[in-house]
């Protein structure tokens, strides 16, 4: 199972804090001492999965950005970012699903904005205001969707690796959040939703959204 590369130093991190309380128990006789370490260490290369996946390519098709659980999908005028109307798809990450993000759709990132907050519960509706999040809209087919990261209470860290001018590729990786969070999406009115809340999703291969031929 491939791991992703920002998962490493917290991997290391790990071990080399419960390795030699695990080295100085083993050495005094009480082998259990290495139980700490494992579970540790086995968690974060859990948490930090990375598995391959092959999006549909048909272009009218919007995939999800994020496993997970679909906690709404709400009309609503977007105002900070597309000041249009839009389709918010939310998805909750909790700590067991793979938390890689990828994009839902080709196209070229307009803009990227980080905006400091606080650590409430992801799935919490202020979240979405209140928290630390970054923002990506991204130009495709003639349309803006707009993806925005969301720490959660127990996420300290958003990895995002694209920035404006970007081209990117449906279902690619493009960044990641640590330990539980969340991601909405917005689609533009015209795009069809094809999930419903209560439903789990895959980022890069369940299909959330389709557009108009």
């Amino acid at each position: 199972m491939k791991i992703a590369r920002d998962g490493w130093p917290v991997v290391g991190m790990a071990a080399g804090t419960l390795g030699p309380v695990a080295a100085i128990g083993v050495l005094a006789g009480h082998p259990v001492a290495v139980l700490p370490l494992v579970l540790a260490v086995g968690f974060c290369l859990f948490f930090f999965r990375d598995p391959e996946r092959v999006a549909p390519t048909d272009e009218r098709l919007v995939v999800s950005p994020a496993d997970g659980r679909v906690l709404a999908v709400s009309p609503e005028r977007e105002e900070r970012f597309l000041n249009a109307p839009a389709t918010r798809i939310s998805i909750f990450m909790s700590p067991l699903d793979v938390h890689v993000n990828r994009a839902p759709v080709s196209g070229t990132i307009e803009a990227v904005r980080h905006t400091p907050g606080k650590f409430r519960a992801a799935f919490a509706d202020k979240a979405s205001l209140d928290n630390e999040r970054n923002a990506l809209v991204l130009a495709s087919g003639g349309r803006r969707y707009l993806l925005v990261q969301i720490a959660g209470a127990l996420a300290r860290r958003i990895v995002c690796r694209v920035g404006a001018g970007d081209r990117v590729h449906r279902g690619e990786r493009f960044g990641l959040i640590m330990f539980g969070s969340r991601v909405d999406l917005f689609l533009p009115p015209e795009v069809r939703p094809a999930v419903r809340p209560g439903d789990r999703v895959r980022a890069g291969t369940t299909i959330v959204g389709e557009a108009p031929s």
